[in-house]
């Protein structure tokens, strides 16, 4: 059984690649994303926000 949607997975992906190239940047504060788990955060809360398959939030 898959974690994520295909949906996901792809946007989680672009995320990394924009984040490899310099172009990835955070919300708040508008800084570079240098941190992969920070870029993959970033992918599955833009697929959240479509309301494509991906787990829940931890809080």
């Amino acid at each position: 059984m898959a974690k994520y949607s295909k949906a996901s997975q792809k946007k989680v992906e672009k995320a990394m690649h924009e984040m490899h190239e310099g172009k990835l940047k955070s919300g708040k504060s508008g800084k570079k994303v240098t941190n992969p788990k920070q870029a993959i955060a970033i992918g599955l809360s833009e697929a959240r926000k479509e309301g494509n398959k991906a787990p829940r939030k931890k809080s």
